[in-house]
């Protein structure tokens, strides 16, 4: 339910931020329209891999199902084991960064072009880079 509420707000509020007048002091339109690309764009991708996640675990439940297999090995298949991601805060606070930087980069190098696209995609690669350096180095004093 949350989710749904989350998407169908995320996509109408564009359209309700579009009707005030912006002036300079304001969003530029053009950066306004690079985010909601970039945000619909990544909403699509979770949504198909979501979808095709979905597609495939309930392909390989018929299949163990149809082939016979013992219930003991079944149970222990189907077991759904819980997602222990004790630094998801530190992840999106790692990717929030690096978009956050790659966003006012591309405001100050201004007109929008291929070269946005790549200032976005270096400072998130950067961000991820720093998060896989935090995570080995958790791992290392354990």
């Amino acid at each position: 339910m949350k989710k749904s509420v989350y998407t169908s707000a995320a996509l109408v509020l564009p359209f309700l931020a579009g009707a005030q007048n912006i002036d300079d002091r304001g969003l530029n339109r053009e950066v306004f329209n690079a985010i909601a690309i970039i945000f619909v764009i990544s909403l699509l991708m979770l949504f198909t891999i979501s979808m095709i996640k979905l597609f495939l675990s309930n392909r390989l439940k018929s299949k163990i199902i149809d082939k016979g297999v013992p219930e003991s090995i079944i149970s222990q298949l189907m077991e759904q084991k819980p997602k222990n991601d004790n630094h998801a805060n530190i992840k999106w606070f790692a990717i929030l960064t690096g978009l956050g930087t790659a966003l006012t980069a591309i405001y100050y190098t201004q007109p929008l072009g291929i070269h946005s696209l790549a200032i976005m995609s270096f400072c998130i690669a950067a961000a991820f880079l720093g998060y896989y350096f935090f995570e080995k180095k958790t791992e290392e004093r354990k």
